[in-house]
């Protein structure tokens, strides 16, 4: 049994701020999306404030929809005496496997209040092709 000692209780608090840094790191590498699916389409909505629809690159490839893209933005305010500039740059990427029934040639995307939503819509249902074969007497 190992015991604990006040230094082995010190240092997991000395990383804390490193791990609460890492997860707001990887917040921003991948931003938040939300999947859903309809009778018509599935819907793939992702959260990406403050980046511009130039600065977005959708693919499909192999049943893989892709998002790439880079926010930067820039702040400037000056006063009688101060003055305030901040600047964020930063590259994401996210991907995503769409159903088997899923029409990924006719997939769509809209950029509204720093949302994109993508919709790929379901390939019409088919009934089954099979059919019964006749066996014959030799």
């Amino acid at each position: 049994m190992v015991e604990k000692t006040p230094l082995g209780t010190f240092f997991p608090s000395l990383y804390e701020p490193f791990r609460q840094f890492g997860g707001k790191l990887a917040d921003w590498v991948a931003p938040a999306a939300e999947a859903s699916s309809g009778d018509d389409a599935y819907r793939i909505a992702m959260e990406l404030p403050g980046v511009a629809e130039a600065d977005i690159q959708l693919t499909v490839d192999n049943g893989v929809v892709a998002v790439k893209g880079e926010k930067k933005t820039e702040r400037e305010e000056k006063g009688d005496t101060w003055y305030f500039s901040e600047r964020q740059y930063g590259s994401f990427q996210r991907s995503f496997r769409v159903p088997a029934d899923a029409d990924d040639t006719k997939v769509s995307a809209d950029l509204k209040d720093g949302v994109l939503t993508i919709t790929i819509p379901r390939r019409a249902k088919t009934e089954k092709s099979g059919k019964r074969v006749k066996i014959g007497k030799g």
